[in-house]
């Protein structure tokens, strides 16, 4: 069952001539947007930090009902924690909006305006296997700056998002093509 409102690619039925027109049909260009859903391989490792963060929770309610209130508050930490890990793992991604490009990683945030931008587009590369060291032949989105070196991938066809969803990856790879192109000018 698609969850169409996650994202703003419930709009890009392509059957439609409005699709064609715009890089993302949206009325708010303004706001950040993440052109694809989440990958399976993304929210599924997200679930198992939250139920491992429900098993925690429970642990520091017992532990706090048995009387150890300094064990139990280290337990609920380490579930917040899990609970802040499984929130930034599903916000990891590009993100788009008429000011430029966020790229999100686990730890840091990176953002370019498209003024900064000189091109985007696809390579084929040696490209890492779900963020693991392993890497493999495939393909991946790159930014060239006008000043300075290229960022790394934006996004490859063997990510968290795209992993066995080659149609996913050229969608997106297609639709932040074209929000370069409309924003770049």
């Amino acid at each position: 069952m698609p969850l169409p409102f996650l994202t703003a690619d419930r709009d890009l039925d392509l059957e439609t001539p409005a699709a064609d027109s715009a890089a993302l049909p949206h009325d708010e260009p303004d706001h950040w947007r993440r052109p694809y859903r989440p990958g399976p391989w993304r929210v599924g490792a997200a679930a198992v930090f939250l139920l491992l963060a429900s098993f925690v929770l429970i642990s520091a309610t017992i532990i706090a009902m048995a009387g150890s209130l300094p064990g139990a508050a280290a337990c609920a930490l380490l579930g917040a924690v899990l609970i802040a890990l499984a929130v930034r793992l599903l916000r990891v991604g590009v993100w788009v909006s008429a000011r430029g490009l966020r790229q999100v990683n686990l730890l840091r945030t990176a953002t370019e305006p498209w003024s900064a931008i000189a091109a985007v587009r696809t390579r084929q590369q040696p490209v890492r296997w779900l963020g693991l060291p392993r890497t493999v032949q495939g393909q991946s989105l790159i930014i060239e700056r006008t000043q300075g070196e290229p960022l790394r991938p934006l996004i490859t066809d063997h990510n968290g998002d795209f992993l066995s969803r080659p149609e996913a990856f050229e969608r997106a790879a297609d639709v932040l093509e074209a929000w370069a192109a409309e924003y770049r000018d």
